[in-house]
């Protein structure tokens, strides 16, 4: 919980285990760290969520890799949002062509359903006790695991994802109000010139368009679900443009 930048969820217990933030995409910054000896571990999520929707560079991942097997860390990736499909690839870091010790997944896991995982490399040996929990290997939540991985399976939802996210990336880098798009798939962040909460109030409750908000005001994240189809992206592109203009009028006055 340390590892959070949400002070409200953290607890004294948390406090016995430092952690030091570095720039994402920063090398040289996580091998000094990393050259001090006393690293346990070095979490990276796949793609920044809430942080804004930043994609961490492949050559970052490929060298934050070898720092870590180099000095005896281990490599956690935190796919939570950005995993099962969402970035065009089964989990983002994929992109990079690594192999992580850690990945944390849930989220996209379950399709609305409460479960989570850990996968762990094989260069770690199981053991009896070596990790356990109450809720673990829930038969339900097994159950519900399976029918989503049949779905993305049967109805090619990775794919999807890789092709509309690249068609509404392109759509929307004409729409001059949007100062930078990012993201990868149907992980999309879209930066303006202003604060985006009179914007993403609109859009949801007068067009019915849910979007996410970041720790940065003036960003909207976009999660559409991994089966929407053209007819979907274009409605909501329509109603984005109308929302805008409307802005745009507010602002003016």
């Amino acid at each position: 919980m340390l590892v959070t930048d949400n002070p409200a969820i953290q607890a004294p217990i948390n406090k016995g285990f430092p952690v030091e933030f570095l720039p994402l995409n920063d090398t040289d910054a996580l091998h000094a760290s990393l050259s001090q000896g006393d690293v346990a571990a070095v979490i990276v999520e796949g793609i920044q969520g809430i942080g804004g929707i930043y994609v961490p560079d492949a050559a970052f991942l490929q060298q934050a890799q070898r720092l870590c097997r180099e000095h005896g860390a281990v490599l956690i990736l935190d796919e939570i949002q950005s995993g099962y499909g969402r970035s065009g690839r089964f989990f983002a870091y994929q992109y990079a062509g690594i192999e992580p010790d850690l990945i944390t997944v849930a989220k996209g896991m379950g399709n609305g359903f409460p479960i989570a995982g850990v996968l762990i490399h094989p260069r770690f040996q199981a053991k009896h006790g070596m990790l356990g929990t109450t809720f673990g290997g829930n038969h339900l939540a097994c159950a519900a695991g399976l029918a989503v991985l049949e779905v993305i399976q049967k109805e090619n939802l990775v794919e999807n994802a890789r092709r509309m996210g690249g068609m509404l990336m392109e759509a929307l880098k004409p729409v001059s109000e949007i100062r930078e798009i990012r993201g990868q798939g149907l992980m999309i962040g879209l930066e303006f010139d202003f604060p985006t909460a009179a914007l993403r109030k609109q859009l949801l409750f007068e067009y019915g368009v849910f979007t996410g908000s970041a720790s940065n005001p003036n960003i909207v994240r976009l999660l559409p679900a991994l089966n929407i189809g053209p007819n979907e992206a274009d409605r909501f592109l329509d109603r984005l443009h109308k929302a805008l203009q409307h802005q745009t009028v507010y602002q003016s006055l």
